[in-house]
């Protein structure tokens, strides 16, 4: 067998690590390694993965172990293994674990130290300061704080962990990724139902931005090895989901032009020594014009197939820096490609702008859109059937969850 240059080794099994496979094979016609816990929908009955399944996966003795054992199995069938993460508990079981995993993978990741200023959003936003970065007012609400003090602004407020890794793994009834709270008395369950599960971290309460899920941008980028930025891509968020447990989530993007978030970012990722994929999500709020950080992600979004379908292949960049070191400059998204991961008449639907709605329409029409698993090159009976009965299952949640958003 021929030893190839390189192979994707991924590490999850959900849409984000699916468009990742799906962008390494679109570029270079390969098939990627898929390392997960067990079997979920968007790698099944797939062609273009091959999945290696460890139970205790998330583990860190057992990740470890795992891995080691992985590379003693593909180090003869490529030069150099890419670590790709699908969420943030892997990117950080990489990043913590690099002086064992790293003489073994490449682990295209920011420094640990930098981790953890990064995901711990009270320490972020401190950042976010020293570097003039607009983002929501905010609160850092610790246990113990009384829920029934004073807040320093009005309601609607959000509530969300500082800490989403550990929060990851808590478990109670009622769990969002995050609460829109438009009252005191909602206020004080949220506190109290947090609290009574394992985390124990802070809290972050946040003045809440008006305006629908079209306010909304979310940007990838890729900064390579020597700190410099190869690429950054932004979108305009159309829908989001309404499944509590999947709140934030983007569902329809159309790519979108902003010079101006391009270069502000650019500075930033680049002067705070970022590496690897990165992800943020911005709202535009209309009280001053601005466009407001929520945080930023250290891996590439779930949605970052969006990037790949405007033309600027999330798995090109990866390779072209760690593979073969080959320098390039910035490129930054123009386009405006649709991506959506809901059924076409859903979307346009519940799309809550009327000049957005004519151009999620114009797409569709002119044939330029794209959802993640549908890949025409990989398209079995099997999975064609399993993802038609997914997708349908949209239209009852959306019935039941949807709400509109002042």
């Amino acid at each position: 067998m021929k030893k190839e240059d390189f192979l994707p080794v991924i590490l999850g099994s959900d849409d984000n690590a699916y468009g990742m496979a799906r962008a390494f094979h679109e570029q270079y016609g390969i098939k990627s390694v898929v390392v997960t816990k067990g079997h979920i929908l968007p790698t099944m009955h797939s062609k273009i993965v091959e999945k290696k399944i460890y139970e205790k996966l998330d583990e860190p003795t057992y990740f470890i172990q795992s891995m080691l054992d992985l590379h003693k199995e593909l180090k003869n069938r490529a030069d150099k293994l890419l670590v790709i993460a699908s969420n943030e508990n892997y990117a950080e079981l990489a990043i913590r674990h690099k002086a064992e995993l790293e003489p073994h993978y490449i682990l295209p990741f920011i420094s640990e130290e930098l981790m953890d200023q990064v995901v711990y959003k009270e320490r972020f936003y401190e950042m976010c300061e020293e570097y003039g970065l607009d983002y929501p007012d905010t609160l850092i609400f610790q246990k113990g704080m009384d829920p029934e003090m004073e807040l320093p602004f009005d309601f609607p407020i959000v509530v969300k962990p500082s800490d989403s890794m550990t929060y990851f793994n808590a478990q109670f009834e009622g769990k969002k990724k995050a609460y829109v709270l438009h009252d005191k008395a909602s206020f004080t369950k949220t506190i109290n139902d947090i609290y009574s599960s394992t985390y124990e971290d802070s809290l972050i309460v946040q003045d809440y931005i008006p305006g629908n899920d079209t306010v909304m941008r979310v940007l990838n980028a890729y900064v390579d090895q020597h700190g410099k930025v190869r690429m950054m891509c932004l979108g305009r968020v159309i829908l989001e989901d309404y499944t509590p447990i999947l709140i934030g989530n983007y569902v329809g993007i159309i790519g979108e032009e902003n010079q101006e978030i391009y270069a502000k970012y650019k500075n930033f990722l680049e002067k705070i020594g970022f590496r690897g994929y990165a992800n943020i999500d911005l709202k535009y709020d209309r009280r001053d014009g601005k466009y407001k950080i929520f945080e930023l992600n250290i891996r590439q979004g779930r949605s970052s197939y969006f990037v790949t379908a405007n033309g600027y292949n999330m798995a090109k960049y990866l390779v072209e820096d760690r593979v073969y070191d080959r320098p390039a400059p910035t490129e930054y998204g123009t386009n405006n490609h649709l991506w959506h991961t809901v059924p076409k008449d859903l979307l346009i639907e519940y799309t809550m702008d009327e000049d957005l709605k004519k151009q999620v329409i114009d797409r569709f029409d002119k044939g330029e859109s794209s959802s993640t698993l549908y890949y025409p090159k990989d398209l079995g009976l099997i999975r064609r059937f399993k993802l038609n009965s997914f997708y349908k299952d949209y239209y009852g949640r959306f019935e039941k969850y949807f709400k509109l958003k002042e």
